[in-house]
């Protein structure tokens, strides 16, 4: 057999340490040369910034965090990042707050310090993702890259167990479209199937001690080998679906992702046996649509898109916005007709083995 890929990895410093973020945070502002630094953090993740930054030189504060980066929320956190002459930008927080920092960066090429508090693991890509009139787009820029990340599995202490699934399952999804993402190499497939070990044996132990330490960090070290698989990999199917879902109804994302994984894996692994069955060893189970439903009876995950608000009429208009983003080298043929089969399964929560 022939083996033949071309892999290129990012270039990222990560710190990975529990109850240890405050010194490591000020670190990797030194280590940049900054002295201005904006920190960005919703205002309900205060209690968690406070000590992060209280050895940093006065920062700005930044507290406008909304989900799916609004170009409008961005506007306005780049102007104060001009006003203040900012030169790190500090995120602490979840998906949306790494976010608003990546398009801040986009425009200003100011370096990131990510300090992650979810398992959305957006901190360890160079994707950016922007919201106006209902739809989502997304691009690849060096620039929003997040110079360091400083991960400290103590942060996610305060994380409610079911936000905690949500976003440990939107952690798996990367692992499982980095299967067969469009750029997917052998390095890709190797991180993503350690990911997916990881996190079906951290996300049970999270819902069993939400506050021990060894739950909350195998799922974080999961959470970041799924991001930095997707980030070579790139967005198959499920993110489509997904991003279009964000975008035009405004539903969460992690319990979106959460929901609609289990659809795309039984959709497509009959497609891909070999695969199919290199995911199910990583389950631990003779297959890998039965492995992650044992973990989502497990952790209790969200089953039905029906209740974060996507209405069965929305479904034809979200068909056709998928399939105009469908990637080419899907496993399984996508069509109206089996598009719309899915998204109707995922809407009212119908298991799928």
């Amino acid at each position: 057999m022939t083996v033949t890929f071309t892999h290129e990895a990012l270039p990222q410093r990560v710190v990975f340490a529990s109850y240890q973020a405050a010194g490591h945070v000020a670190d990797e502002v030194a280590r940049l040369g900054a002295a201005r630094p904006m920190v960005i953090a919703a205002e309900a993740g205060r209690s968690l910034a406070d000590p992060l930054v209280a050895a940093l030189p006065a920062a700005v504060r930044h507290t406008e965090v909304v989900m799916h980066v609004p170009t409008d929320v961005a506007e306005r956190a780049r102007t104060a990042a001009e006003e203040h002459d900012v030169d790190v930008l500090i995120s602490i927080g979840g998906g949306s707050t790494t976010g608003l920092a990546k398009a801040v960066a986009l425009t200003t090429g100011l370096p990131i310090v990510a300090v992650p508090t979810t398992y959305a693991g957006s901190e360890a890509t160079n994707v950016w993702g922007l919201t106006e009139g209902g739809r989502k787009t997304t691009g690849v820029d060096p620039r929003v890259l997040p110079r360091s990340v400083v991960y400290d599995a103590s942060l996610m202490l305060s994380l409610p167990v079911p936000l905690s699934v949500a976003s440990g399952l939107n952690a798996l999804a990367h692992c499982v479209d980095s299967m067969w993402a469009p750029r997917t190499d052998p390095i890709d497939q190797a991180l993503a199937l350690e990911g997916i070990r990881a996190l079906r044996q951290g996300l049970p132990e999270v819902v069993r001690d939400p506050q021990g330490i060894d739950g909350r960090e195998r799922t974080l070290y999961g959470a970041y080998l799924a991001a930095v698989a997707f980030a070579s990999a790139g967005s198959g199917l499920h993110h489509k679906i997904c991003h279009v879902l964000g975008g035009m109804y405004n539903l969460p994302h992690a319990q979106t992702h959460a929901v609609v994984l289990p659809h795309v894996l039984a959709f497509n692994a009959p497609s891909v046996p070999d695969t199919e069955q290199r995911m199910a060893a990583a389950f631990g189970e003779t297959s890998a649509v039965q492995g992650l439903q044992r973990l989502r009876e497990q952790v209790g995950a969200p089953r039905a898109l029906r209740d974060y608000g996507l209405r069965e009429t929305d479904i034809p208009a979200a068909v056709d916005a998928v399939l105009a983003a469908v990637p080419p080298n899907n496993p399984t043929l996508v069509n109206r007709e089996n598009l719309e089969g899915l998204l109707r399964r995922a809407w009212d929560g119908r298991e799928t083995g």
